[in-house]
Protein backbone atom coordinates (compact mmCIF):
# COMPACT_ATOMS: atom_id res chain seq x y z
CA UNK A 1 0.00 0.00 0.00
CA UNK A 2 1.19 3.52 -0.75
CA UNK A 3 2.53 5.61 2.10
CA UNK A 4 0.10 8.41 3.00
CA UNK A 5 1.18 11.98 2.26
CA UNK A 6 1.50 13.83 5.56
CA UNK A 7 0.84 17.57 5.85
CA UNK A 8 1.69 19.48 9.02
CA UNK A 9 -0.25 22.67 9.67
CA UNK A 10 1.04 24.86 12.49
CA UNK A 11 -0.05 28.29 13.64
CA UNK A 12 -0.24 30.33 16.79
CA UNK A 13 -3.41 31.10 18.69
CA UNK A 14 -5.60 33.47 16.69
CA UNK A 15 -3.71 32.88 13.45
CA UNK A 16 -6.86 31.61 11.74
CA UNK A 17 -5.58 28.05 11.56
CA UNK A 18 -9.02 26.51 12.15
CA UNK A 19 -10.59 28.51 9.32
CA UNK A 20 -7.69 27.60 7.04
CA UNK A 21 -8.16 23.91 7.91
CA UNK A 22 -11.88 24.01 7.28
CA UNK A 23 -11.33 25.59 3.86
CA UNK A 24 -8.53 23.17 3.01
CA UNK A 25 -10.54 20.08 3.93
CA UNK A 26 -13.35 21.10 1.57
CA UNK A 27 -11.07 20.40 -1.40
CA UNK A 28 -10.98 16.69 -0.52
CA UNK A 29 -13.54 13.98 0.09
CA UNK A 30 -13.81 12.25 3.45
CA UNK A 31 -12.09 9.18 1.95
CA UNK A 32 -9.14 11.23 0.66
CA UNK A 33 -8.07 13.04 3.82
CA UNK A 34 -8.03 12.64 7.60
CA UNK A 35 -7.13 15.05 10.38
CA UNK A 36 -5.41 14.48 13.71
CA UNK A 37 -5.24 17.44 16.09
CA UNK A 38 -2.81 18.19 18.89
CA UNK A 39 -5.68 19.62 20.95
CA UNK A 40 -7.03 16.13 21.56
CA UNK A 41 -3.81 15.13 23.32
CA UNK A 42 -3.82 17.60 26.18
CA UNK A 43 -3.18 15.83 29.47
CA UNK A 44 -6.44 16.21 31.50
CA UNK A 45 -6.08 18.59 34.45
CA UNK A 46 -9.55 20.11 34.78
CA UNK A 47 -10.93 18.02 37.64
CA UNK A 48 -10.78 19.95 40.91
CA UNK A 49 -9.18 23.03 39.37
CA UNK A 50 -10.45 26.40 40.60
CA UNK A 51 -11.00 29.37 38.29
CA UNK A 52 -7.84 31.03 39.60
CA UNK A 53 -5.81 27.83 39.12
CA UNK A 54 -7.16 27.59 35.58
CA UNK A 55 -6.06 31.16 34.91
CA UNK A 56 -2.54 30.54 36.17
CA UNK A 57 -2.06 27.09 34.64
CA UNK A 58 0.04 27.32 31.50
CA UNK A 59 -1.54 25.19 28.77
CA UNK A 60 0.93 26.60 26.22
CA UNK A 61 3.85 24.34 27.02
CA UNK A 62 4.89 21.12 25.25
CA UNK A 63 4.69 19.19 28.55
CA UNK A 64 0.90 19.71 28.62
CA UNK A 65 0.61 17.42 25.58
CA UNK A 66 0.84 13.64 25.67
CA UNK A 67 3.38 13.69 22.86
CA UNK A 68 3.98 9.93 23.04
CA UNK A 69 0.31 9.12 22.46
CA UNK A 70 0.09 11.81 19.76
CA UNK A 71 3.01 10.28 17.86
CA UNK A 72 1.73 6.72 18.37
CA UNK A 73 -1.63 7.59 16.83
CA UNK A 74 0.01 9.47 13.95
CA UNK A 75 2.07 6.34 13.30
CA UNK A 76 -1.09 4.21 13.28
CA UNK A 77 -2.55 6.41 10.55
CA UNK A 78 0.71 6.11 8.59
CA UNK A 79 0.30 2.33 8.86
CA UNK A 80 -3.25 2.55 7.45
CA UNK A 81 -4.87 1.85 10.82
CA UNK A 82 -7.88 3.59 12.39
CA UNK A 83 -7.40 5.74 15.50
CA UNK A 84 -9.98 5.94 18.30
CA UNK A 85 -9.53 8.91 20.62
CA UNK A 86 -11.63 10.85 23.11
CA UNK A 87 -12.25 14.43 22.03
CA UNK A 88 -10.65 17.12 24.19
CA UNK A 89 -13.26 19.30 25.93
CA UNK A 90 -11.05 22.36 26.52
CA UNK A 91 -10.65 21.86 30.26
CA UNK A 92 -14.41 21.73 30.83
CA UNK A 93 -14.86 19.06 33.49
CA UNK A 94 -18.64 19.04 33.00
CA UNK A 95 -18.49 18.25 29.28
CA UNK A 96 -18.85 14.67 28.05
CA UNK A 97 -16.21 14.01 25.39
CA UNK A 98 -17.14 12.33 22.12
CA UNK A 99 -15.21 9.32 20.90
CA UNK A 100 -13.43 10.25 17.68
CA UNK A 101 -12.91 7.71 14.93
CA UNK A 102 -10.09 8.79 12.61
CA UNK A 103 -9.73 6.56 9.57
CA UNK A 104 -6.44 6.62 7.70
CA UNK A 105 -6.48 8.21 4.25
CA UNK A 106 -4.09 8.97 1.37
CA UNK A 107 -3.60 12.46 2.84
CA UNK A 108 -3.04 12.85 6.58
CA UNK A 109 -3.18 16.31 8.15
CA UNK A 110 -1.49 16.81 11.53
CA UNK A 111 -2.15 20.17 13.12
CA UNK A 112 -1.14 21.97 16.29
CA UNK A 113 1.12 24.48 18.00
CA UNK A 114 3.98 22.09 18.80
CA UNK A 115 4.00 19.73 15.80
CA UNK A 116 7.26 21.20 14.49
CA UNK A 117 8.81 21.26 17.96
CA UNK A 118 8.14 17.55 18.53
CA UNK A 119 11.08 16.28 16.49
CA UNK A 120 9.84 12.73 15.91
CA UNK A 121 6.51 14.07 14.68
CA UNK A 122 8.11 16.73 12.48
CA UNK A 123 10.24 14.11 10.73
CA UNK A 124 7.23 12.32 9.24
CA UNK A 125 5.84 15.48 7.59
CA UNK A 126 6.02 15.70 3.79
CA UNK A 127 4.76 19.29 3.67
CA UNK A 128 4.93 21.91 6.43
CA UNK A 129 2.50 24.83 6.40
CA UNK A 130 2.88 27.79 8.76
CA UNK A 131 -0.18 30.01 9.32
CA UNK A 132 0.99 33.51 10.24
CA UNK A 133 -0.78 36.67 11.35
CA UNK A 134 0.01 39.98 13.04
CA UNK A 135 -0.03 39.84 16.83
CA UNK A 136 -2.80 42.40 17.33
CA UNK A 137 -5.06 40.64 14.84
CA UNK A 138 -4.37 37.29 16.50
CA UNK A 139 -5.15 38.72 19.95
CA UNK A 140 -8.43 40.19 18.70
CA UNK A 141 -9.44 36.77 17.36
CA UNK A 142 -8.44 35.08 20.62
CA UNK A 143 -10.49 37.56 22.66
CA UNK A 144 -13.53 37.06 20.44
CA UNK A 145 -13.30 33.27 20.70
CA UNK A 146 -12.59 32.94 24.42
CA UNK A 147 -15.08 35.57 25.57
CA UNK A 148 -17.96 34.37 23.40
CA UNK A 149 -17.36 30.64 23.05
CA UNK A 150 -15.54 29.61 26.23
CA UNK A 151 -16.80 32.09 28.81
CA UNK A 152 -13.45 33.49 29.94
CA UNK A 153 -13.12 37.05 31.22
CA UNK A 154 -11.12 39.59 29.21
CA UNK A 155 -8.66 39.85 32.11
CA UNK A 156 -8.00 36.10 32.01
CA UNK A 157 -7.55 36.10 28.23
CA UNK A 158 -5.10 39.00 28.28
CA UNK A 159 -3.16 37.48 31.19
CA UNK A 160 -2.75 34.17 29.36
CA UNK A 161 -1.89 35.95 26.12
CA UNK A 162 0.97 37.94 27.66
CA UNK A 163 2.29 35.32 30.06
CA UNK A 164 1.60 32.02 28.29
CA UNK A 165 0.52 32.30 24.65
CA UNK A 166 3.08 34.67 23.17
CA UNK A 167 6.14 33.34 25.07
CA UNK A 168 5.27 29.80 23.93
CA UNK A 169 4.69 30.93 20.35
CA UNK A 170 8.07 32.66 20.21
CA UNK A 171 9.93 29.72 21.76
CA UNK A 172 8.22 26.64 20.35
CA UNK A 173 6.76 27.67 16.97
CA UNK A 174 8.23 30.85 15.47
CA UNK A 175 11.79 29.42 15.17
CA UNK A 176 10.46 26.84 12.68
CA UNK A 177 8.81 29.35 10.35
CA UNK A 178 11.79 29.54 8.01
CA UNK A 179 11.94 25.76 7.50
CA UNK A 180 8.29 25.48 6.44
CA UNK A 181 7.37 24.79 2.82
CA UNK A 182 4.50 27.26 2.86
CA UNK A 183 3.94 30.39 4.94
CA UNK A 184 0.34 31.58 4.70
CA UNK A 185 -0.17 35.15 5.93
CA UNK A 186 -3.70 35.40 7.32
CA UNK A 187 -4.34 39.00 8.35
CA UNK A 188 -7.48 39.39 6.28
CA UNK A 189 -11.12 38.88 7.15
CA UNK A 190 -11.83 38.13 3.48
CA UNK A 191 -12.67 34.45 3.26
CA UNK A 192 -12.04 34.29 -0.47
CA UNK A 193 -8.33 35.00 0.08
CA UNK A 194 -7.86 31.89 2.23
CA UNK A 195 -10.11 29.80 -0.01
CA UNK A 196 -7.88 30.68 -2.97
CA UNK A 197 -4.71 29.74 -1.09
CA UNK A 198 -6.16 26.41 0.06
CA UNK A 199 -7.29 25.67 -3.47
CA UNK A 200 -3.79 26.25 -4.84
CA UNK A 201 -2.16 24.07 -2.17
CA UNK A 202 -4.72 21.29 -2.60
CA UNK A 203 -4.00 21.19 -6.35
CA UNK A 204 -0.29 20.85 -5.56
CA UNK A 205 -1.01 18.01 -3.14
CA UNK A 206 -3.15 16.21 -5.71
CA UNK A 207 -0.26 16.48 -8.15
CA UNK A 208 1.96 14.63 -5.68
CA UNK A 209 -0.48 12.04 -4.35
CA UNK A 210 -2.38 9.40 -6.28
CA UNK A 211 -5.94 9.75 -4.95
Amino acid sequence: MNKPYVIGIAGGSGSGKTFFLNCFLKHFSAEEVCLISQDDYYIPVAEGMTAEENKLYNFDLPKTIDAEAFMADAQKLLNHQTVYKKEYTFNNAAAVPKMLEIKSAPVIIIEGLFILHFRELAEILDMRIFIDSEEEIALHRRLKRDLLERGYSEEDVRYKWSNHVMPAYKEYLLPYKLVCDKVVVNNTQIAEDIVKVTQEISKEVRGRVLI
